[in-house]
């Protein structure tokens, strides 16, 4: 599988931001997003998982990149989520398509930060 690149394009917008806390330390919080975000080897999507940053970059198809941090606290982890349009052309046809990841973005977030508290807290 092709790596993402660490840093943003030079042409990017951010679509959304989502935030939340799990009672856990980082190191189990990362280990549980990339074992759920990891692609097989054959999807074609790009990725990168950094376990000293605790930095993952998921980045597929021609306008999608998605990031997630995550940073520890006094209790436990803040996991942050950027969706991102990094189209280098056709950038509003871009934030067009992107528009049902957007609206459904909150959602699948909040699934995601229940799933995490299931299984680690």
């Amino acid at each position: 599988m092709p790596e993402a690149p660490r840093s943003r394009p030079a042409n990017y917008v951010v679509l959304h931001t989502l935030h939340g806390h799990v009672r856990s330390r980082p190191a189990p919080v990362f280990a549980a997003l990339d074992a759920r975000f990891r692609p097989s080897d054959s999807s074609g999507s790009l990725y990168l998982a950094d376990p000293g940053a605790f930095f993952i970059v998921a980045q597929g198809g021609w306008w999608y990149r998605a990031e997630y941090r995550v940073v520890p606290d006094e209790c436990g982890s803040h996991v942050e989520q950027v969706i991102l349009n990094v189209a280098q052309t056709a950038r509003t046809l871009g934030r067009f398509t992107a528009r049902r990841v957007v609206e459904r973005a909150p959602g699948a977030f909040q699934t995601l930060l229940r799933q995490l508290r299931l299984e680690l807290e």
